[in-house]
């Protein structure tokens, strides 16, 4: 199977980067501290969606202001620790593409995504955060934006997800889909193409645009 894009647009939590340990350490002891139980805790969908709303479904409305950016801080903190790591793949994948060719997709704050991505040397040329969006995935708002900062058009755009919140967003945005089995099962996953990692894939860039490959 060939994918043909003029854009890449990629989630980088549990797509180019894991910091899922980081993750769970920090918002566990989050949740400590304002009194959440386990159990309140493991109601609320947490992988590939924004801070902010993770914390509207737990606090009242007047704690979330503080409360997110004591979570944001808790996981800044906790990038030097080994807070994030590269996934199999990322770094050649990356670099075979042009930097006007791709963009980052995060649920993360820039802050946050900013200090995961520069530990493990990645600078997209755009990045598009929480901050920049009013709705966070599965909306498709934060891919749409993407895909205007790049000039593409959507459906001429490819979205690389973990999650099904982000999948969700990408096919809103009449976007190819191509999910990676990293945080959950492949069965679990609703895309165009599933595969391990990006380690699965190459991409050859031409004059009319990039074509996406599984390798054999």
């Amino acid at each position: 199977m060939t994918i043909h894009a003029h854009a890449l647009l990629f989630d980088n939590d549990g797509t180019l980067v894991s910091s899922l340990d980081s993750v769970e350490r920090c918002w566990g002891r989050w949740a400590g501290e304002y009194g959440i139980t386990a159990e309140e805790f493991g109601r609320v969908a947490l992988h590939g969606r924004p801070a902010a709303e993770i914390v509207a479904d737990l606090l009242p409305a007047r704690l979330v202001p503080e409360a997110v950016a004591r979570v944001e801080q808790l996981e800044v903190d906790d990038v030097p620790d080994g807070g994030v790591r590269l996934l199999p793949g990322t770094r050649d994948f990356l670099d075979s593409l042009p930097a006007d060719r791709w963009a980052v997709v995060t649920s993360a704050t820039r802050r946050l995504a900013e200090a995961r991505l520069d530990a493990v040397g990645i600078l997209p040329k755009t990045l598009i955060a929480a901050d920049d969006i009013t709705r966070g995935k599965p909306d498709p708002e934060p891919y749409l934006l993407a895909a205007r900062q790049l000039g593409v058009d959507p459906a001429h755009c490819v979205v690389f997800e973990d999650a099904p919140a982000g999948l969700q967003a990408g096919r809103a945005a009449g976007m190819t889909t191509v999910a990676l089995a990293t945080t959950h099962r492949a069965e679990e996953l609703d895309a165009d193409l599933v595969v391990k990692d990006l380690s699965a894939l190459s991409a050859l860039v031409t004059d009319g645009g990039v074509e996406i490959s599984v390798r054999r």
